[in-house]
């Protein structure tokens, strides 16, 4: 029987500027099924990624219940959010985010620096890791030495080599062409077939979109049943 890895009930974001509020999430209900390959659309300033950003711990609700993976994230200090955060959640950006001066390798073993393992076991995840993204032949070449997809193929490997328990992707196929961008969805869908990973995806790419087991459509910060594919 599954159980929910993402609960949100009645889950309200409000950003203020000055004396005015911008209301980024209204009355949200959503639950998130483990082992789910879940897809988030909806148009631009929708709110998607707001919602990303919560379910992450990188942002907090303004108000609302918002439990992932049994634990009520919102009421955690930085500290515990910080450590919950490395322990259970792999982050996919649209920008890749690779540090420049560093090899693919070096970029994908930087969230294991925050871990007990030793050098050899850290060395062990980051081939597994690249060797899984189909990079196994970079991992000494520098972001610049790397096309697009390859670039965000070793952010992918840097967001699953500490083996977290949800994989959060915001728009990773948005700066990738299409033959990219297929590659990644393969991987993200890899993740979710073959090792079991929750993956919850935002995209604008009906081709992403095809690819999950669940959509849901979000618009002005309010979530509604997805409309047919083709009319996305």
């Amino acid at each position: 029987m599954s159980e929910a890895a993402v609960q949100l009930r009645d889950l309200r974001k409000v950003f203020r500027r000055d004396s005015m509020e911008i209301v980024a999430l209204e009355n949200i209900h959503l639950e998130v099924q483990r082992g789910d390959f879940v897809c988030l659309m909806g148009p631009s300033g929708s709110g998607k990624s707001t919602l990303l950003n919560l379910v992450a711990g990188i942002d907090r609700p303004t108000s609302g219940e918002l439990h992932v993976l049994g634990e009520e994230i919102s009421r955690l200090s930085e500290s515990q959010l910080a450590a919950w955060r490395n322990r259970h959640i792999g982050f996919v950006f649209q920008t890749f985010n690779l540090i420049p001066v560093l090899t693919a390798f070096e970029n994908v073993e930087l969230p294991l620096l925050l871990t007990k393992l030793s050098s050899k076991e850290r060395r062990e995840h980051v081939e597994m890791a690249l060797k899984l993204v189909g990079l196994a032949d970079r991992m000494a070449h520098y972001p610049r030495q790397l096309s697009g997809g390859q670039e965000q193929r070793v952010a992918i490997a840097r967001a699953i080599v500490a083996d977290p328990t949800l994989v959060l992707a915001d728009e990773p196929t948005g700066d990738l062409d299409a033959h990219s961008a297929d590659e990644v969805l393969k991987i993200l869908q890899q993740l979710n077939r073959e090792f079991g990973k929750t993956v919850l995806l935002v995209t604008h790419d009906l081709r992403a979109a095809r690819r999950a087991t669940v959509r849901h459509y979000l618009d002005k910060g309010l979530l509604q049943d997805a409309p047919p594919l083709e009319m996305a």
